[in-house]
């Protein structure tokens, strides 16, 4: 599936995250889609959730909030890891190989599957700092 093939609600969910500054909670989307016919808080929640599962969005469970992907949706990164500037708010996506590998490695001998990787790194932006 592509871009393309997602539902009128999922494209303007996601049109939302994309042109936001930054986070935004369900019920911050709900409001600025109202006038596009969002009426409840579960249009949301499913729009989110698809979005979620093809990876075209990310959940800062942190903050309880919602971001557009940052990366080429091929989604080869398994792991994905957010700096968040608790100033200005901020949030910087990015992968880092070395961490997932070594996140891999301990999982493995470990015995843990894990089944997701996120990582949320809170402090301050250059900007702020």
């Amino acid at each position: 599936m592509t871009i393309a093939d997602l539902t009128k609600n999922q494209s303007l969910v996601l049109k939302a995250l994309t042109g936001a500054g930054g986070p935004l909670s369900a019920y911050t989307i709900l409001d600025q889609l109202r006038d596009d016919g969002f009426r409840a808080p579960l249009q949301v929640y499913r729009a989110l959730e698809k979005l979620l599962e093809r990876g075209l969005v990310h959940r800062l469970e942190s903050l309880n909030a919602f971001v557009a992907c940052a990366h080429d949706h091929d989604h080869t990164h398994g792991l994905t890891a957010f700096a968040i500037c608790e100033k200005c708010g901020q949030v910087s996506e990015f992968c880092d190989t070395t961490v997932e590998h070594r996140l891999r490695d301990w999982a493995q001998k470990s015995g843990f599957h894990a089944t997701k990787t996120t990582i949320e790194i809170r402090g301050a932006c250059g900007a702020c700092a």
